[in-house]
């Protein structure tokens, strides 16, 4: 198989690959160039432990094999999972929306590869304290975009797409 440009782009728990924020990141690859895959893990959902995290991980891996360049995106869960599977994966970059920086239960180290990596959050996220993900940030030196938003981040699916296509052309 010949190498292909690729970006994974993983949805969160309860979602969908049709969610706004991934479809959005979708229509950038799409405008750029890049093949855009969205796996679905809809079946999944049965809460999050560590037997579901690594099924979603195995997806992940699955869809993105043969890929160069592969980057790397998600939301909540799917921005967990995704950096996991930079430690397994060639990865160019990581585009991570509201991640988890840590799941009680899961004990897997949210520890992603030493890759160029923009992290987006809200300020008001009701489940990922803003805190939290700032502190993983600076300890790993990484982009940072805080909005005034909540977990979903919805009012800000636009400005989210803009930082994604500067963080694509910037791999370029």
């Amino acid at each position: 198989m010949a190498d292909r440009a690729l970006v994974v782009l993983s949805h969160g728990l309860e979602s969908g690959p049709q969610a706004t924020k991934v479809a959005a990141l979708a229509e950038v690859c799409a405008e750029l160039g890049w093949e855009s895959v969205r796996p679905d893990y809809r079946a999944l959902d049965r809460g999050i432990d560590r037997e579901t995290v690594e099924a979603r991980l195995s997806r992940l891996i699955d869809h993105a094999l043969g890929a160069n360049p592969l980057v790397l995106a998600g939301s909540s869960l799917g921005a967990y999972v995704s950096a996991l599977a930079s430690r397994r994966l060639p990865v160019a970059g990581l585009f991570l929306i509201a991640p988890p920086v840590e799941l009680p239960g899961v004990e897997i180290e949210f520890d992603p590869a030493p890759v160029p990596t923009m992290i987006v959050h809200g300020w008001a996220d009701e489940l990922i304290p803003a805190e939290a993900v700032i502190a993983f940030a600076r300890s790993r030196r990484t982009g940072l975009a805080l909005f005034e938003d909540d977990h979903r981040l919805h009012r800000h699916v636009p400005a989210i797409a803009a930082l994604f296509r500067e963080f694509l052309r910037g791999l370029a």
